[in-house]
């Protein structure tokens, strides 16, 4: 029997697979999460074989809930959920230790099967997912991309140094060289631009 946390924002869907996986396979849902806080405290609390989070949750989104869930507990296998599987996202999820990578729009069959994969101690990507990833044609590096990533968020040079643990002066040189790759006259401009070309 493998047990499951499951979190995610849209609660039809949250409610569907808590009632659809046990069916297809030997699972057990131990608790729902509607929030990244939520995960985090419900997966730190129950300790399942596997979380199966959705990447975007308002507030702490499922990378920000990840991220602070390896750190307490570096164990936990996690598979993320997504309907934008963006290369830059795919990188991150991938450096924080995620050991699955599933579309939301996989039929509950297919989710008990990856589940039981990673359980089993090994990885999956869907081919859907990797194949974008592959096509990646973002010049920016991993770490201009999380710079821009907080420039999103509305925080100042200061905060995101203090947010990722740089020198302000370290971040303003990755936001100068993000500008300049992608032609843009602010590091607001540069957020944007990644974003409208799915690189964050």
């Amino acid at each position: 029997m493998t047990t499951v946390v499951l979190a995610d924002d849209e609660a039809l869907l949250r409610k569907a697979m808590a009632a659809l996986l046990p069916m297809e396979g030997d699972i057990t849902v131990l608790a729902e999460a509607s929030d990244g806080a939520s995960a985090i405290e419900q997966t730190l609390r129950h300790r399942p074989d596997v979380l199966v989070i959705d990447l975007e949750m308002p507030g702490v989104d499922g990378l920000g809930a990840v991220a602070e869930i390896r750190r307490a507990r570096p164990e936990q296998v996690i598979l993320m959920l997504t309907r934008h599987a963006r290369p830059g996202v795919l990188r991150k999820a991938l450096r924080l230790g995620v050991q699955g990578f599933v579309s939301k729009s996989a039929e509950p069959a297919h989710i008990t099967s990856v589940i039981a994969t990673l359980h089993a101690g090994r990885r999956w990507i869907d081919p859907d997912v990797s194949a974008i990833a592959v096509i990646d044609d973002c010049p920016l590096t991993d770490r201009e991309l999380d710079v821009l990533r907080e420039t999103g968020g509305g925080w100042s040079v200061v905060e995101i140094a203090a947010r990722l643990h740089l020198a302000p002066g370290t971040v303003r040189n990755y936001l100068s060289s993000a500008m300049q790759k992608t032609q843009t006259q602010t590091r607001h401009e540069a957020a944007r631009y990644a974003r409208e070309h799915d690189w964050l």
